[in-house]
């Protein structure tokens, strides 16, 4: 039988404030409990148990459990690069008091997308990967793994259903592409791994630390606090 993308049912439930919020939460690639997605939805525990129901059952979040904990986490690099997209396209809408402006502004700065690189940060390490050659600037796609190699990145040798090897991801800070895929999850880890970068302690942002600075001067001859 024939049939076609029903885009209206999966934009249903996206397309509610909370349920948006609780995703673009996910979207850092931690595994959330419903006590935190309900504040950051800012409905009541039991109304965020509702809105994880409907997440759930479209598929677009899954459920961990340890021991009498459930976790919540996006389904999958498909939903992060889905939502991100979505994010690129939308309006901004004001953010008021300092902790949030605060928050706002780490993430700008450097943040994970699901799995990978993102924010100010993300993108000039992709723009000086294209500049070396080491990514095509058209599509990101892979052209020299030796600067990979050289930041102690090991190139995946095969990525999971669904998920090339390298892919172009829009960033919605700076309307510009970052490199996702399973090579862009390499470079977070290996990054993180170094500690080259930490992850701060709630949200999405991240923070450069001096090794990281010293390591990405030396290695890719980035100046990261001119960005």
């Amino acid at each position: 039988m024939a049939s076609e993308p029903d885009f209206s049912s999966i934009a249903r439930v996206i397309g509610e404030p909370a349920r948006a919020r609780m995703l673009y939460a996910l979207l850092g690639g931690r595994a959330l409990p419903a006590t935190d997605l309900a504040r950051t939805a800012e409905v009541a525990p039991s109304t965020a148990s509702v809105h994880l129901s409907q997440l759930i059952g479209a598929g677009l979040v899954t459920v961990e459990r340890q021991g009498r904990h459930r976790y919540h986490r996006l389904a999958g690099p498909h939903v992060a690069g889905a939502v991100e997209a979505l994010a690129a396209l939308a309006p901004m809408r004001p953010i008021h008091g300092l902790r949030a402006v605060d928050r706002v502004d780490a993430e700008r700065a450097a943040r994970s997308c699901y799995d990978h690189l993102a924010g100010t940060f993300g993108v000039a390490v992709t723009d000086r990967l294209c500049a070396i050659g080491a990514l095509d600037p058209a599509d990101l796609s892979l052209l020299d793994p030796a600067p990979f190699v050289a930041l102690g990145v090991a190139i995946p040798a095969t990525a999971p259903r669904r998920r090339p090897l390298t892919r172009a991801c829009l960033d919605w800070s700076e309307r510009r592409p970052h490199l996702a895929g399973a090579l862009g999850a390499a470079v977070l880890q290996t990054f993180l791994d170094r500690q080259w970068l930490t992850r701060r302690p709630t949200g999405r942002a991240l923070a450069v630390t001096d090794a990281g600075r010293l390591a990405l001067g030396d290695i890719l001859a980035l100046d990261v606090d001119a960005r």
